[in-house]
């Protein structure tokens, strides 16, 4: 950052112009020899730089004002970037009705703005297109089974709001391939999605141990795994829990099996751009109150009861004490209507993808912090 004053004194200096005289006096005599007229040339420089920061601060500014709760109110909905179709976390049934762990994160979004579930649209984004379509403005928020990196949350102008899956990425393959492990994988042709975590992942695996793999690269999640049930490759690498939801769909599931390898961690969370902390406040405290919701067993069934409820923990958490919607830009009750129109990150998780759905995904590492899980949420307080 230019401190202009340091500009100003510099000015002065060179110059040899007192206290009393303005950079912009020493322009104004272009004319009187051969040293006024290098400094003239030099302070006109000088004066263009700080103009061009001014604007640049004053563009940065406006940026980082942007009121995305504001353009979501006045168009009455909130537009959610998700996946192609991902089941148990992002895909529509025959009649284009979306559900998934990622959905129902977005549909709490739409709860806690608007006490209504239902105000949000989908665009079901490929692996290519989800930051562009963030970056550009086209949705308001991607909860999209996108993993948070380094170089995602630095370099690409946006924030990762919390963590609502951690997964791990692993390999399927025929039982015919005659493997148990990954590491007996060199030489095998891998089909995989560019523009993914997977890809790079698998890069990583294979150099460390010094194998080598032929990689079958597509664009879209569908064609990879359209590839790998047309044994168009020998391996299938996503997430595990893309393994879960794409063995569901397989010709013959049971021909396949899935290796015991994990070899990366991916916490996988919603995203929104960098530059508006107020709505990137919403959407985090919307996933930390479901988790909170859980945790003090607050539940869609029984929300309403425990607004009677003494625990000054559940009282903040439904907005019977305090202020805390209101520092948000929400009403009282936005995390009453979180849980009473979606449910508790409990539910959420066993609706979509748990023991008596048909992935049938333990909670593991999603677990709450206090049942020897991962998911933890700070306090509203």
């Amino acid at each position: 950052m230019i401190d202009f004053g340091v500009v100003y004194y510099r000015v002065q200096r060179d110059t040899g112009r007192g206290p009393g005289k303005w950079l912009l006096s020493s322009l104004a005599h272009p004319k009187q020899g051969n040293r006024k007229k290098r400094l003239y040339q030099m302070n006109k420089k000088i004066l263009s730089a700080v103009v061009g920061v001014a604007a640049v601060a004053g563009m940065g500014a406006t940026v980082a004002s942007a009121a995305t709760l504001d353009d979501v109110k006045a168009k009455g909905f909130v537009q959610c970037g998700v996946s192609t179709g991902l089941a148990g976390f992002s895909a529509p049934n025959d009649a284009g009705d979306w559900s998934g762990l990622d959905v129902d994160l977005c549909r709490g979004v739409a709860a806690a703005v608007f006490g209504d579930a239902t105000a949000v649209k989908f665009s079901p984004l490929s692996a290519k297109e989800r930051f562009t379509a963030l970056q550009s403005g086209e949705i308001d928020v991607l909860s999209r089974n996108t993993t948070w990196t380094m170089s995602r949350d630095t370099q690409l102008g946006l924030n990762f709001a919390g963590v609502n899956y951690y997964d791990g990425q692993g390999f399927m393959v025929r039982k015919s391939l005659g493997v148990n492990s990954a590491l007996q994988l060199s030489g095998a042709s891998v089909c995989v999605q560019t523009g993914t975590t997977t890809e790079l992942n698998l890069t990583d695996y294979f150099k460390a141990n010094d194998m080598t793999y032929n990689p079958v690269v597509f664009e879209k999640l569908e064609e990879v795994n359209a590839a790998y049930d047309a044994n168009r490759c020998d391996v299938y690498p996503p997430d595990q829990s893309g393994l879960y939801s794409f063995r569901l769909g397989l010709s013959n599931a049971d021909d396949h099996m899935v290796l015991p390898e994990v070899i990366s961690k991916e916490p996988l969370g919603p995203v929104v751009r960098q530059g508006d902390d107020q709505w990137f406040s919403i959407v985090k405290w919307v996933h930390f109150a479901m988790i909170n919701a859980e945790e003090m067993g607050v539940t869609s069934a029984n929300a309403d009861e425990m607004l009677n409820s003494t625990d000054p923990n559940v009282m903040r958490l439904l907005g019977k004490e305090g202020n805390f919607g209101e520092s948000i830009g929400l009403d009282a009750d936005w995390a009453y209507n979180v849980v009473k129109n979606v449910g508790n990150y409990g539910e959420v998780f066993e609706r979509n993808v748990g023991e008596s759905t048909q992935l049938k995904i333990g909670r593991g590492v999603n677990a709450l912090w206090s049942k020897g899980g991962l998911q933890y949420a700070p306090p509203i307080r």
